[in-house]
This record gives structure tokens, sequence and C-alpha cells, in this order.
């Protein structure tokens, strides 16, 4: 079996729940005290879809502002990015447009794949309705998602489905079957939920 490597990002405004959906994906945890990113963090998940080997690299780069000099570097040769905000706060959502700018500023990968997660839907005051995400994420070409770390709910979609575009897209990655797989490996079940939608310009 061939194996890929990709090197996913995931990206937005402090406090929006980034690291946790990265435990709850890589290590199925969550921790309500989880701290705040400084700088970077990096883990990697192996897994198997479409009869492919999978390597993930994944890169959890930190929201706040005092940190940004460490991101452009970050971007370079990134496949997929995760982008999130929290459905509670709309600070987050509005701050998507300036998340989107850089990306497309430093992003080596022009057809790179985009994922919009709305976090936190397991938490009361609702400040962003989901029709409004899905029209974000439909007007720039984006994937979409809603998902709550603490739940579960749309974590392991939100990854799986990023990883499924990635590989329908030609030239975006490249195999190396000499590389070891490392971790478990996760059986492609092809139970898509239906909150997941590619969400193209029409």
């Amino acid at each position: 079996m061939e194996t890929v490597s990709l090197k996913i990002l995931i990206i937005g405004d402090s406090g929006t729940g980034k690291s946790s959906l990265l435990l709850r994906f890589v290590n199925d945890t969550f921790d309500p005290e989880q701290s705040a990113t400084i700088g970077v963090d990096f883990k990697v998940k192996s897994m198997a879809i479409a009869g492919k080997r999978l390597k993930l690299s994944i890169w959890d780069t930190a929201g706040q502002e005092r940190f940004r000099t460490l991101t452009p570097s970050y971007y370079r040769g990134a496949q997929g990015v995760i982008l999130v905000y929290d459905v509670t706060e709309r600070d987050t959502f509005n701050s998507l447009e300036m998340w989107l700018t850089e990306l497309d500023t430093y992003a080596t990968k022009k057809d790179l794949v985009k994922m919009l997660v709305g976090n936190k839907i397991d938490k009361s005051g609702r400040d962003v309705e989901r029709q409004e995400g899905m029209q974000f994420a439909r007007r720039n070409s984006m994937l979409f998602i809603e998902s709550s770390a603490k739940t579960r709910d749309g974590v392991q979609e939100a990854f799986e489905e990023l990883v499924h575009k990635i590989l329908q897209t030609p030239g975006l990655y490249t195999t190396d079957s000499a590389q070891p797989s490392e971790g478990f490996g996760l059986s492609d079940t092809n139970n898509q939920t239906t909150e997941g939608c590619w969400c193209s310009l029409t």
C-alpha cells in the first residue's frame, strides 16, 4: 500500500478550540482547561483511506497576534487547512476574511483544500448561525462542517472529508512508498456525515 504524506494546518483566532479539535482527532481526548497554544504545536496521525496509507502532519498555530511572525513559514507546502471559528463568538467569525487573506498570501500550493469549521456547538448562546457558515464557505469554495471537540461531533468527519478532497485533487500530493506508517490505522467506512459538504462557487 502506498504511503501519502500530507501537511495540514489548523488556523483561526485564539480561543476557538483549534488545539482541542486536534487532540480530539489524534488522541480522542478533551481537556476543558486546555491552555492557549504558544507558537506552534505539531502532531502526527496515521490512517488509511481509499486504499492509501496516510501520514498526516497536523500543525496547530497560535491565534494570538504576537505569534503571527511565526506563521508564514508554516503555510509552506500545506495541502490542506482547517479554518476554525467559535459559533458563540461572532468576532472569531468576522476574522475569517483576515485569515483567508493570510492564507492566500503565504500558502505555496494555491489549490490547497480549505475546510471551514464552526466549533463549540455544544455551548449555549450561539452567535453565528449554521447558514452563515455555509454561505461563507460557499463564497470561498470551502468545505464546511460544525463541530464540538467536547462531544466529538463533526471532528472525525472534518479531518476525513478534508483528506478525501485532497486525495481527489490531482497534483496536490505525492506518494512515498518507502515511508513507513506510524501510529494506528483508521479504516474508511464511507459513511460521511450529511453535515459535511463541499461548497463550491456557482
